[in-house]
């Protein structure tokens, strides 16, 4: 399953395209609470069940302790992330007030969800990734507001430009931080903790994990499919305007990782922590940005429009990142021993067929 991922990723699209012209969509729209999709947050806590599971926590409190790495993170996501995706809605949607500011928002929420599963499947360092995701939700409630104030409003008049009117739910940005992170994480946690102390951890990572893993695949395809039921009939009956977001978000998703990786290698990381870096500066919390949307302009807004397009093109674009990204690896990080064994993604999640405790000796 994991060396025909792009097939199966490819499908999903199609299966959720397919059946985005049945009432199916509706049904989907229906079972919603407090503005949260009850069918995206299942697949989305399936699908981050696993790699929170196989996270060594231990290590984790260790990984904390590193200033470096930790301020280069702070310093992406939320000095240039949303920096860069003023520049390019600026640059792209200057004429198109409501999608400019739907992008901008998608800008403002770093990611903490399916980073995960990128990482994860690049062979990332995942005690960082939990790290980084969990210092991502702490800003994410402490600075959300505060920067879409500033990049919505007060740069822009700032720069002579058309400001956007815009006052964000502090509730809805708590709410998504417990529901997408709190949940699995505390999941995670409470399994690793009583499986070590019922099994030992030689069972838990050569028996539990392996068992578990495959959900993380098959929750990604599920959302995947999931998401592109619900929007698309945006991508069907609005291919233009569709494609004028597009442009930014691929920009912004391509340059973010460039950097990221960039940084990370200056910094001297090694291959694994380089990855976490890089898709944690990458990718975007559209939940929460297509939440926000939908509570402050509207379902039917342009900026509501703009959200629903991020992850439909996050996806694709950083699943090809981490092809990329292990073709590349050897390249940038010759005799590194935190290099995959081989050279097809999801060698560490579902479908392993060496222990846990073995590819953690392989990777180093």
């Amino acid at each position: 399953m994991d060396r025909l991922l792009p097939v199966w990723i490819i499908a999903a699209m199609a299966a959720g395209l397919a059946a985005s012209t049945t009432p199916l969509p509706g049904w989907l729209h229906a079972a919603e609470v407090g503005g949260i999709s009850v069918p995206i947050a299942a697949g989305l806590l399936v699908m981050m069940y696993p790699p929170l599971a196989k996270v060594r926590y231990d290590k984790a409190v260790r990984v904390a302790g590193e200033f470096k790495v930790l301020v280069l993170s702070v310093l992406l996501n939320w000095v240039l992330g949303p920096a860069l995706m003023f520049a390019l809605a600026w640059a792209f949607l200057a004429d198109a007030p409501q999608l400019r500011t739907g992008v901008i928002i998608v800008g403002l929420a770093r990611c903490i969800a399916m980073v995960l599963i990128w990482s994860d499947l690049a062979c990332g360092d995942r005690e960082l990734t939990a790290v980084l995701v969990a210092i991502n939700s702490v800003f994410q409630v402490a600075m959300f507001a505060v920067l879409g104030w500033f990049y919505l409003q007060v740069l822009p008049g700032w720069l002579g430009l058309e400001s956007a009117d815009a006052a964000f739910s502090f509730r809805s940005i708590v709410v998504s931080v417990l529901i997408f992170l709190g949940i699995p994480l505390a999941a995670g946690i409470a399994s690793r903790l009583l499986g070590e102390a019922a099994r030992g951890r030689a069972w838990y990572e050569d028996k539990f994990l392996p068992a578990v893993s495959p959900l993380a695949l098959i929750g990604l395809l599920y959302t995947i499919a999931a998401l592109f039921c619900l929007q698309g009939q945006y991508v069907l009956s609005q291919p233009g305007t569709v494609a004028r977001v597009a442009i930014p978000l691929l920009c912004y998703f391509i340059i973010m990782f460039a950097i990221g990786l960039g940084a990370a290698r200056a910094a001297r990381l090694n291959y694994s922590r380089s990855t976490s870096l890089a898709f944690t500066a990458a990718g975007n919390n559209f939940e929460l940005a297509i939440a926000v949307a939908i509570g402050t302009f509207g379902a039917a807004s342009g900026q509501a429009l703009a959200g629903t397009v991020g992850p439909l093109i996050e996806v694709p674009v950083l699943v090809a990142l981490v092809y990329v990204l292990r073709a590349l690896g050897p390249r940038l990080f010759p005799g590194d021993p935190s290099l995959p064994v081989d050279g097809v993604p999801g060698d560490s999640v579902p479908g392993d067929k060496v222990p846990a405790s073995g590819r953690a000796a392989q990777r180093g």
